[in-house]
């Protein structure tokens, strides 16, 4: 079991230094923009206020959007006795409050976790999960579930999205209103004249080009890293990395399309319901690949 510790520990790390880096683009962004604009640190100070505005929306309410767009019903134990069993097993040997139940009725198998921490934590299941998966390969996936709870990956990747977000729309902004008007809104403040004045103007258009880009990326390397960090803790509950493994072969390998799912919400799901296309399909996925995945947890055993 040492390999999993020292798994977990690592995708802690990585994770960590990425988000760090996501924050230091968006306030560099800011202070670019707003030295441009000719109001200096202002710049920073309106990135951050309105990753705050779009996190405290996210954090209230984007778990109820979430499954609301996944048609996504509540239940209760008398509708699904051994899916309630597993999930209080679970919880217990976590040591985390039994999250509501939700199912979507739809034949592809998947599953995924929301909610803002652990008390207000919900897990939903796919009517197809439930009918072609066994006990052991249902305790594994709603082991990786509860881990994503537990390591409050949800909080994380919402928090990480809206930076992202946050960086897309100031980019956006900037261009926009630099091409509508064009160029000559920029005030003497923003960085002097002359070549002063135009190399501000050069990183400034450098910046609200390429940032959104190179953020996205960092947000969808943390989505693998957070899902190898799920699987990896899932081992920890479980005790049987290869009841997790064969789930993630079976949602895999099914063919029938997950009909709730969209590209706003395919990272959460246990298996990205939307396969990507192309060479780079690996770099710009949500998760990591899933040969990978099943390598690491059944060298685990």
């Amino acid at each position: 079991m040492a390999s999993m510790f020292n798994e977990i520990a690592a995708n802690k790390r990585n994770s960590f230094f990425l988000t760090i880096v996501v924050t230091a683009v968006l306030l560099v962004l800011g202070y670019a923009l707003g030295r441009y604009w000719g109001t200096g640190y202002a710049g920073v100070v309106i990135a951050f206020l309105l990753a705050l505005g779009m996190s405290l929306g996210a954090y209230f309410g984007g778990d109820k959007m979430v499954l609301a767009v996944s048609r996504a019903k509540r239940i209760q134990k008398r509708d699904h006795p051994q899916l309630f069993n597993v999930i209080e097993e679970l919880s217990l040997a976590g040591g985390l409050p039994m999250p509501a139940i939700y199912i979507i009725d739809d034949t592809a198998p998947n599953a995924f976790a929301t909610g803002r921490d652990p008390a207000h934590a919900s897990v939903a299941i796919t009517t197809g999960l439930l009918q072609k998966l066994g006990r052991d390969e249902l305790q594994g996936v709603m082991a990786h579930e509860l881990s994503h709870v537990g390591n409050r990956d949800i909080l994380y990747a919402t928090m990480v999205g809206v930076l992202v977000g946050s960086i897309a729309l100031m980019s956006d902004f900037f261009l926009r209103s630099f091409f509508w008007s064009g160029g000559r809104r920029r005030r003497s403040s923003s960085g002097g004249g002359g070549s002063g004045g135009a190399i501000m103007l050069v990183v400034a258009i450098a910046l609200a080009v390429l940032a959104p880009i190179f953020t996205k990326l960092l947000q969808l390397a943390i989505s693998r890293q957070r899902e190898y960090l799920a699987d990896a803790s899932a081992v920890k509950l479980t005790r049987y990395p290869e009841g997790l493994a064969r789930a993630l072969e079976k949602i895999a390998g099914d063919r029938e399309p997950l009909e709730a799912a969209n590209r706003a919400t395919q990272h959460l799901y246990i298996v990205n319901p939307i396969k990507p296309f192309g060479k780079t399909a690996n770099l710009f996925s949500t998760h990591p690949p899933l040969d990978e995945r099943v390598r690491r947890l059944r060298a685990m055993r």
